[in-house]
């Protein structure tokens, strides 16, 4: 293994199961169907608190919503289910059409998935789909209102997972960037205080949708794992990923991404401050309160940036400590 893949796998906390049985890919039918024939997340809309996700399935995952640019990607999932947890297995792509706000899946892509889950079987793999994934391009992992609607009819077929990855931002923190969701059903009204405690940077563009159908979803624990099984194919995939990653600089791959997160601070630091004026004349009581959590968001917002800032400056440095002069000694050896 080398020492790039080592850190990847030691940043996002790959785990390696069992060598010799690798029990997680193991598919049990008669398991699966008793588990669907209980359906115990009918009774208990939290029944699922875990995701555990391959690393061969994350990285996969990570490549496809990387190349799509600044827009969005889809694909499906493919795994089983543990008690209260998903086991992800591997991922696939989806043939559909997306656009920087939102992602559609067509009557092609449908029929791409029958085809693909049939061949699959026909194969030996009889993982189900557990759920889908798609990427969020600069603007974190959250579910949108459009997101939501397609959850809550994919959970018609549950159990159905939601995942959401953005892919600037996982180049500009040199780790990725992923989030997992289950939304409600459509009359569940969540208990209070069940807010997430990881702290968010949502541009200003997109808060409202943020907010609007925050309490209609959760999020679940995400962990990761490999195999001896899937050894030699997460290294044909590492191979591919380090080229791109090696040839790319995070400051000027992700540059577009870099101005509008300035931009977007900028406003946020208008607006804090026309609050926090605003308050201060009106005199309102607990006015500190709202001063106080306003510049919060602010400076962790600032910090986020400069902290990626920083990323990027030292991987263009290691990378020149690493490969200056190369090229040159290489044409030399050859000269002699």
């Amino acid at each position: 293994m080398s020492p790039a893949q080592k850190a990847w796998e030691i940043e996002n906390t790959i785990q390696l199961v069992d060598p010799h049985r690798d029990a997680l890919y193991g598919y049990d039918h008669e398991e699966q169907k008793a588990i669907q024939n209980e359906q115990p997340w009918r009774s208990d809309p939290h029944h699922f608190k875990n995701v555990r996700i391959s690393a061969v399935a994350l990285l996969k995952m990570v490549m496809h919503a990387r190349s799509g640019g600044s827009l969005e990607v889809m694909g499906l999932m493919q795994g089983k289910i543990s008690e209260n947890t998903f086991i992800v297995t591997d991922a696939f792509r989806l043939p559909v059409e997306g656009t920087e706000t939102r992602v559609n899946a067509s009557d092609e892509a449908n029929e791409y998935v029958i085809q693909y889950l049939q061949m699959c079987r026909e194969n030996g793999r009889a993982d189900n789909a557990v759920g889908w994934y798609h990427s969020h391009p600069g603007y974190g992992c959250w579910l949108s209102g459009i997101d939501v609607a397609t959850q809550m009819a994919q959970q018609f077929q549950d159990p159905f997972l939601a995942v959401v990855i953005d892919p600037d931002r996982t180049i500009s923190a040199g780790k990725v960037e992923i989030g997992a969701f289950r939304t409600y059903p459509k009359d569940y009204k969540p208990p209070g205080g069940q807010e997430d405690d990881d702290y968010q940077t949502i541009p200003l563009a997109k808060i409202e949708d943020f907010g609007a159908h925050a309490s209609q979803y959760y999020s679940l624990e995400i962990s990761h794992y490999k195999s001896t099984l899937d050894t030699h194919l997460l290294e044909l995939l590492w191979n591919k990923y380090w080229v791109s990653t090696l040839s790319q600089s995070p400051l000027f791959t992700n540059r577009e991404y870099s101005s509008k997160q300035m931009l977007d601070l900028s406003q946020k630091i208008r607006n804090a401050e026309k609050s926090i004026q605003s308050s201060s004349r009106g005199g309102h009581m607990g006015g500190r309160g709202n001063k106080d959590s306003h510049m919060e968001k602010v400076v962790r917002d600032s910090n986020k940036i400069a902290g990626e800032e920083i990323t990027g400056l030292m991987a263009g440095e290691i990378k020149a400590k690493l490969f200056e002069g190369v090229g040159a000694a290489a044409r030399s050896e050859t000269a002699t």
